[in-house]
């Protein structure tokens, strides 16, 4: 049986008022909370199955759409990292009650680790599924031709191509220059909880080697690097979703 979505007020942007959607479950022990990939939604295969699990385990799971994502309010190309980097704080100051566990998945990894920052009394452990950390520079930017560059400064706008979505992503000079505000790697990262990283050698979107260097500036004592040689950037398969829930359910919290 699945959740009724339900929708959250948050009023405080710069964009006007939001409504972002959700869907919550009940339980006991250490909330779960599961953050999304860009330009995926909470309706994807890791979310629901651990929804399913969650549900199964008796463990509280809240899951969401950031602004602009599925059912959430908002124009995709009007996000930036300043603006969604407050969506999970507001989850998690309007919905859960005591510490969560973040599972953030790629883009959710990098706004789980600013929500880490940012809440850190509300936040247990982090579970990061390929984290895409400062994709906006080492990941969009740093990759884009010179002319893919140039198109994006006169225009404001270009479609990134992407094997997840047809049509490409909408990349607009807004996100790139915002992200600059949020990078992460070039310091010690201020997090000392404990962080589980879980990443496929095989990820074409997000380098495996990213998460080293996440490790290394992290100042938790309690971090640990998951490498699948044959998994990919989604990490979707059934045994891919059995090592994320034994990281989950082995966490100390």
């Amino acid at each position: 049986m699945n959740s009724p979505m339900h929708f959250t007020d948050r009023a405080e942007t710069s964009l006007g008022p939001q409504k972002l959607a959700y869907m919550q479950q009940a339980g006991v022990s250490t909330g779960i909370m599961f953050c999304g990939g860009f330009r995926s939604d909470m309706s994807g295969t890791k979310a629901s199955a651990l929804a399913d699990w969650a549900r199964q385990n008796n463990r509280p799971f809240t899951r969401f759409d950031y602004f602009g994502h599925g059912a959430s309010s908002g124009q995709f190309t009007d996000g930036t990292m300043s603006h969604w980097r407050g969506d999970i704080p507001h989850m998690l100051d309007h919905l859960c009650d005591g510490p969560q566990i973040l599972i953030g998945s790629s883009f959710g990894g990098w706004l789980s680790l600013m929500a880490a920052l940012d809440r850190p009394e509300k936040v247990a452990a982090l579970v990061l599924i390929a984290p895409a950390v400062d994709m906006t520079e080492r990941l969009m930017w740093a990759r884009f031709s010179e002319k893919a560059r140039a198109k994006l400064i006169d225009e404001g706008l270009i479609y990134d191509p992407s094997e997840y979505d047809s049509e490409g992503y909408p990349i607009t000079k807004a996100l790139i220059e915002d992200g600059r505000a949020h990078l992460m790697l070039e310091a010690p990262i201020e997090i000392n909880v404990p962080v589980r990283i879980l990443h496929g050698q095989q990820d074409d979107a997000v380098p495996w080697e990213l998460s080293l260097e996440l490790s290394e500036r992290l100042t938790s004592g309690d971090v640990e690097l998951h490498f699948m040689k044959s998994g990919d950037h989604r990490l979707s398969a059934p045994r891919e979703i059995d090592r994320l829930i034994e990281l989950i359910d082995a966490l100390p919290v």
